[in-house]
């Protein structure tokens, strides 16, 4: 399985349309050679940089793959979100305090759909993936602040 995205490169820079100091929408994914026995995909999207400790910027699961591959629009919802570190529900983009920071897109393929609440945090998230994880890939972003 690989990710990818139109808007940036894998170690390339994240365009601010899809940080605090742009839109702060999601960017466009491409996820490709799914299992298939994939049933759903989740994603959770984070900063290991965060001064404190990683920082939780999108969590979202039961987006419904279209055969081996999938398309996620920038600016959409394809599954049920959950609460990210700056407790609010969606997609929170890059916003570090100081310097250049990393952003994982960490996506698994799943074996079945989960049954997850909807603002169900990353560790409730993180339990599911254990239990129904066929693979996962990543995309890595880099960002910093003008």
């Amino acid at each position: 399985m690989e990710v990818k995205s139109t808007s940036f490169k894998n170690n390339g820079n994240i365009p601010s349309k899809y940080t605090c100091d742009g839109d702060n929408v999601n960017p466009p994914l491409i996820i490709e050679d799914i299992p298939e026995n994939t049933k759903s995909i989740a994603i959770i999207m984070d900063d290991p940089d965060a001064p404190s400790e990683t920082f939780t910027h999108w969590i979202i699961w039961n987006i419904k793959p279209e055969g081996d591959k999938l398309t996620i629009e920038e600016n959409s919802k394809p599954g049920v979100e959950g609460i990210n570190d700056f407790n609010k529900t969606g997609y929170g983009g890059p916003c570090p305090p100081s310097g250049i920071h990393r952003y994982f897109f960490r996506i698994y393929a799943l074996n079945s759909e989960l049954n997850l609440e909807e603002n169900s945090g990353r560790v409730e998230l993180e339990n599911q993936i254990k239990k129904h994880r066929i693979e996962e890939s990543v995309l890595m972003g880099t960002y910093k602040r003008v």
